[in-house]
């Protein structure tokens, strides 16, 4: 009996990874409502409507450089229209600029991952969320 319910739970893992390859367009769009999770949190500790929380802190961070590892791969040929996509053309005009900006993100992510202070958060959080904006500027359609 726990031998099959393992079974399942391993074929319920292995379809849901499937699932998320063959929709890359659910997958950048549920990975960029985790960064926007990350962002809400950590611009309520930026702002002072929430105390600064050093694990939270990490947390923001540790959400940025994941998805920024994450997102320049959930952008294939065949992933550039449909599903509600807000996903831009320049994308796939300009891959090195694209990618280039993750990297930057993931940087910034990283440089983040050492704040101890809220004065070091707010600054480390400034500049990887001016990452998003300029990102959000260049590769996405506003709708």
């Amino acid at each position: 009996m726990l031998r099959s319910a393992f079974v399942a739970l391993g074929l319920a893992v292995g379809v849901s990874a499937v699932l998320a390859q063959a929709n890359p367009i659910a997958e950048r769009r549920d990975t960029m409502k985790g960064v926007g999770a990350a962002t809400r949190d950590g611009a309520a500790m930026a702002k002072g409507e929430a105390p600064f929380d050093a694990a939270k802190a990490q947390a923001v961070f540790k959400a940025y450089g994941d998805a920024a590892k994450k997102m320049p791969g959930l952008y294939p040929d065949n992933a550039k229209t449909g599903g509600e996509t807000t996903a831009a053309p320049k994308i796939w005009e300009d891959q090195a600029g694209f990618k280039a900006a993750f990297a930057k993100f993931e940087a910034d992510a990283g440089k983040g991952a050492a704040v101890t202070d809220l004065a070091g958060f707010r600054t480390a959080f400034g500049d990887a969320t001016k990452n998003c904006g300029g990102c959000h500027e260049t590769y996405r359609i506003k709708k």
